[in-house]
């Protein structure tokens, strides 16, 4: 095949392309600039996609001896990815912005300029697995649950699927790839994964937040509608924070609170508490299917709401309007904004946006 390898300049996709090239296909890398004014260093494994890190992917490539280019997404990072992640966040949802890169730079942009320029597939360094059915492809979890990155990967389409590659996917761990970097002379073999948000490398997320939509003081109140405190946007609070309320008033049996919900449209932060974050109930009207959809509307699966939380076993209803999962236990600490990926063992059926939460214990309680 002609494969185009997204090559973030890590030692995963170094070695995903290089086990690409030595399966026989005609490879050429390709580093996404999703910044124009990207930062020069790394700090640790903080940030990325700066000058240092398209210099470490075209060292791998000139290594593999495969032709390599620097393509500038910034623009559709910006529109798609960052202009999306604030928007989210004023309208009180917790968003993931790697899901929405996946699924709008690196396997919708780069997928469909990959196809045009006559490539078969895009090939990364992401840790699943594809397994070819009757159907069509099925994602699966990766060999090494620790390591899995099916979750972030759960927004893509039976479409897009079509046209991916995952060299990594059945590798024991992730000693192995740097072992086998280093057999290769590559130069990134120990470099540090990255961690955080790209585009917020020193992790102040709040501070971010409040350079681009600025401030305003709202109230903080508990469960029964009482203010108990007082904050500078409601932009800078999420489900389940207990850190950094600054409340005026303790609460009746001096336990900590921890937010429950983020009212923008009031500019209101709710908070009560620990046990107010069982949730019974999530549904959502935006999802898709990884593949072939469900046969039935009804079905059992497992829901993961975090990239690295443990599945927990659900029911799942699918209609048009949406798809609404119950769980067997209660969820803790959803928010609206994440993304539910639902699972029947270890494939991924398909996802879908958090917009309603039903909590499991009553205001009252």
């Amino acid at each position: 095949m002609r494969i185009l390898a997204a090559m973030s300049g890590g030692v995963d996709s170094a070695v995903a392309a290089a086990r690409a090239v030595d399966a026989g296909h005609d490879v050429v890398g390709v580093h996404l600039a999703l910044s124009r004014a990207g930062g020069t260093l790394r700090t640790g494994s903080r940030g990325c996609c700066t000058i240092e890190d398209a210099l470490d992917a075209r060292r791998a490539a000139d290594l593999l001896g495969i032709p390599f280019y620097v393509w500038d997404f910034s623009e559709r990072f910006r529109d798609d990815v960052i202009a999306d992640f604030v928007s989210e966040y004023q309208a009180g949802r917790t968003p993931n912005p790697c899901m929405r890169c996946n699924e709008k730079i690196k396997f919708a942009a780069l997928l469909e300029r990959a196809i045009e320029l006559g490539f078969d597939a895009v090939c990364t360094g992401h840790y699943a697995t594809l397994i070819p059915t009757d159907g069509g492809l099925e994602l699966h979890r990766a060999a090494d649950n620790a390591k899995d990155q099916s979750y972030v990967l759960g927004v893509l389409t039976a479409e897009q699927l079509a046209h991916t590659y995952f060299p990594l996917g059945t590798t024991p761990s992730k000693a192995v790839v740097r072992a086998e970097a280093e057999e290769r002379g590559l130069s990134v073999a120990q470099k540090p994964d990255s961690h955080d948000i790209c585009f917020i490398p020193d992790g102040d997320t709040r501070g971010w937040l409040a350079e681009k939509v600025g401030t305003a003081t709202g109230e903080i109140v508990d469960r029964t509608g009482s203010v108990v405190g007082s904050h500078e946007g409601a932009h800078a609070f999420t489900v389940g924070q207990r850190r950094g309320l600054k409340l005026g008033v303790p609460a009746p049996d001096g336990k900590p609170r921890f937010v429950l919900e983020v009212r923008p449209v009031s500019n209101t932060v709710v908070v009560g508490p620990k046990e107010a974050l069982a949730t019974r109930e999530i549904s959502g009207d935006r999802f898709s299917w990884a593949g072939a959809a469900p046969v039935d509307s009804e079905f059992d699966c497992e829901v993961q709401i975090r990239a690295h939380a443990e599945p927990e076993a659900a029911r799942a209803f699918v209609s048009p309007e949406g798809v609404r999962v119950v769980p067997e236990q209660p969820l803790n600490g959803v928010a609206p904004g994440q993304t539910a990926v639902l699972y029947v063992g270890t494939r991924v059926l398909g996802q879908f946006t958090i917009d309603r939460t039903v909590s499991a214990v009553p205001v009252d309680a």
